[in-house]
């Protein structure tokens, strides 16, 4: 295999990018992959130095967690196609939730391995991933791995900034949880999906996916393939507190798909307007994408993904 270039985010997983990353950088170099190395020392600083790499490397790899491969997936689907290096992951964040993908895992299975994913870079046979897109209607625009919703999620991906430092993974979100519960949104939204009849929906969640879990441990869309061409969405209608509680341990373990209040569908495209202004997240990261009107689409095999 060619070089690769191996962008690393030293802040990642709270401390597991700085205690592994040394052991991940032996494994990679005893696997025979030539990488140079690049830190990022700032926030998009991942996305500059991905859309940089576009023609000079075989490959990059982004070693972190969600953010990072945010940053780099962004990076990348702003260089020409014919130019842009194949994506490895050196999952160490705090949920690693796209390395879930890769391979595909289910509900109660170990977190992602880094060491699997060594060797899996190793091996260089790469697949096409699909890549999500949002677009605001006033220009702009951001790209997502994993996927991306509005309403309760995107506040506690707010919130998770103000969990203590101590706290890392399933503890801190369940904690953004606790603080977001206090006050959460409720979404006056009109949704459209695909080329069907707009309708209008009050909701508390609206989550659409390319991969099948968030919040390090919410198996979201537990069917989802990050592969087939499709948006999968979750779709809750209004719920109290009470029912949020309920549903929690049902979401980590991907049993969730049958309730009354959830909707699960599978669309190429979704149009969500509302007369608020929307917080976004998306791969747990929040974009400024503020705006009342939102599209989301999908861009089948836009990378090639080592795995």
């Amino acid at each position: 295999m060619s070089r690769l270039l191996a962008i690393v985010n030293p802040v990642a997983g709270r401390g597991r990018v700085r205690r592994l990353w040394p052991q991940a950088a032996a494994a990679l170099a005893a696997g025979g992959i030539e990488f140079d190395l690049a830190e990022t020392r700032a926030p998009l600083e991942a996305m500059r130095l991905a859309e940089g790499a576009a023609g000079r490397y075989a490959a990059l790899i982004a070693v972190g967690g969600d953010g990072t491969v945010h940053e780099v997936v962004n990076g990348l689907m702003r260089a020409p196609a014919e130019a842009r290096p194949a994506l490895g992951v050196v999952p160490l964040g705090s949920g690693d939730d796209y390395a879930k993908m890769l391979p595909p895992l289910s509900p109660g299975a170990p977190r992602p391995d880094w060491r699997a994913a060594v060797d899996g870079i190793a091996r260089g046979e790469a697949r096409g991933h699909d890549v999500g897109v949002i677009r605001d209607g006033e220009g702009g625009e951001r790209w997502f791995a994993n996927g991306m919703d509005v309403g309760f999620g995107a506040h506690v991906a707010r919130n998770i900034a103000q969990v203590p430092r101590w706290l890392t993974g399933l503890g801190a979100y369940l904690a953004a949880i606790a603080q977001t519960m206090l006050r959460y949104p409720t979404l006056e939204m009109r949704l459209q999906f695909d080329d069907q009849a707009p309708f209008a929906h009050r909701s508390t969640i609206t989550a659409i996916m390319n991969g099948r879990c968030f919040g390090g441990s919410f198996w979201a869309c537990p069917e989802a393939c990050a592969d087939d061409g499709l948006l999968d969405v979750l779709l809750a209608d209004v719920v109290s507190r009470t029912q949020i509680l309920r549903l929690v341990p049902k979401l980590m373990r991907g049993r969730h798909t049958g309730e009354p209040v959830l909707r699960m569908l599978r669309a190429r495209r979704v149009v969500i307007e509302s007369d608020a202004p929307l917080v976004v997240e998306a791969d747990g990261e929040l974009p400024p994408l503020r705006a009342r009107r939102l599209e989301i689409g999908i861009v089948p095999g836009a990378l090639r993904v080592l795995a």
